[in-house]
Parts: structure tokens; sequence; C-alpha cells
């Protein structure tokens, strides 16, 4: 009995080694690409909230931490969030973000976060640019806001409901689908 129970946790420990090995190995080889060309002095305005530490325009790219993510979202309590967490070098964020963008538009109750990490910033603002993404981000180049959400790497997306309560997560790509049942829980 013993020795199947170990044999048991032995599968299970090594399925999720693996699975987290896949999971990082989808931006780990990922091509940094700086392109320092574009720019993206817009300044189109965010969903009006009385977060003061919430970026006013796409383009303003803070500088945080991990206390001020927490600022930041403890800010946003009453309105339910979704934080999605990115870099410009990263092949599976450049997939997921049309849809985020277009699901901002959808949803204007929902206060879309952008976290970009292990960036650089003239590669943030094209891949801001380049998207044309509607919604503000925060800029961590350490990283220490992903080690914080427990995660490997970019991209990881979190829906928090008005309570501030994470009440969905997906680490690695994010699906239509899985946007769709994140969105279904926090925006009721």
């Amino acid at each position: 009995m013993c020795r199947a129970f170990y044999h048991a946790d032995m599968t299970r420990r090594l399925v999720a080694v693996f699975a987290s090995m896949f999971v990082a190995a989808s931006c780990v080889g990922c091509a940094h690409t700086d392109d320092v060309g574009a720019s993206v002095g817009s300044t189109r305005a965010v969903n009006a909230t009385s977060a003061p530490t919430l970026p006013t325009t796409v383009d303003a790219l803070p500088t945080t931490d991990v206390a001020g993510l927490r600022q930041l979202l403890g800010e946003l309590v009453g309105t339910p969030v979704v934080l999605n967490v990115w870099a410009s070098w990263c092949a599976p964020c450049r997939t997921e973000t049309p849809a985020l963008v277009q699901a901002a538009a959808a949803n204007p109750g929902v206060q879309f976060v952008g976290v970009d990490v292990q960036d650089s910033r003239t590669g943030a603002e094209a891949f801001l640019s380049e998207f044309a993404v509607t919604y503000p981000s925060v800029f961590d180049p350490p990283g220490a806001i992903q080690t914080d959400l427990h995660m490997l790497g970019p991209p990881a997306t979190f829906f928090y409901d008005v309570g501030g309560q994470q009440v969905d997560r997906v680490l690695g790509l994010l699906s239509p689908d899985a946007l769709q049942k994140g969105l279904a829980q926090i925006a009721a």
C-alpha cells in the first residue's frame, strides 16, 4: 500500500514538474525584440476610476513593484478587474492581446490592467502601439510581480471581482473561452 501511494505521489510530482517546464518553455524560447523606431506617442484615455495610481493614459507605463500593484488593486476594489501580465518579446502575449483589447472595449464596466514584465520600455511602447491597446499597463522590468503572483513567466491573466477577490486565473496563453469564462465570473 505504501509503495503504491509513493509511486502515485511521485507520478503526480513529475507531471507537475513537466507541466511547469512546458509553460515556461512557451516564452523562454521567444526572441526579445526591441523596435526602437516605433513609439506610442498616444494620449488615449483609460477607464475613468478613482484609483490615483492607475495610469491615466496608455502610454504612461509607470514603473511599479509588488507593493505598487497591490496598492493599485486595492484602489480598484468596487470595480471588476482583468489583470494581464505580458511582455513584448512573448509570442503567446502577442497572440492573446487582440482578444483582450476587444474584450476591454466590449466591457467598459471592467477595468483591464496590463503588467509588462522583464521588458524594455521601447519594446513595451512599440507593443502597445502595434496592438492599439486601450487600457493602461504598469512596467516591472525586474519581474518581481510575476514572482509574487506565483507564475513562471508571461503571459498570465487574473480575474478579480468587485470585492477585490481573485476568482480565476489563466497561466499561459489565454483562450477566447477562458477569457469569456473569467469575464462572466467578475462582470455580474
